[in-house]
């Protein structure tokens, strides 16, 4: 998985980069086809904000693109927020797909298993 750190107002540090790159190992364990995360670290120059930061992040798969934003004053936390959502819509996308599989494997049955069949042979 190829991680992309940008920064606008921000400088981005060696540290700030492996700290992003820990909080994102687990997107990559739920999601093992993620091709690329993208995330930007955004300075809000607005004074009523107090420096707040905003983080955005894309995480790229073949199949689906996932966005999250977040928004503290602190780097750590908006990174938390940030991975806690991104995680949320992988898990809900995944178990989506699963219920779709299991839900077309129920439909197919045998005949064997068909209570139809069962009366047809008592």
């Amino acid at each position: 998985m190829e991680l992309v750190v940008r920064g606008r107002g921000v400088r981005i540090t060696e540290q700030l980069r492996r700290t992003v790159g820990h909080k994102l190992d687990k997107l990559s364990r739920l999601e093992p086809k993620a091709v690329r995360v993208e995330v930007e670290v955004i300075s809000e120059r607005n004074p009523r904000l107090d420096g707040a930061k905003r983080l955005e992040a894309t995480l790229d798969t073949p199949r689906q693109t996932f966005r999250a934003r977040a928004q503290a004053r602190d780097v750590d936390v908006g990174l938390d927020q940030l991975v806690e959502r991104l995680e949320r819509q992988v898990r809900d996308y995944r178990e989506k797909r699963r219920n779709r599989i299991l839900d077309g494997a129920n439909r197919l049955k045998s005949a064997r298993s068909s209570p139809e069949g069962q009366e047809a042979e008592e």
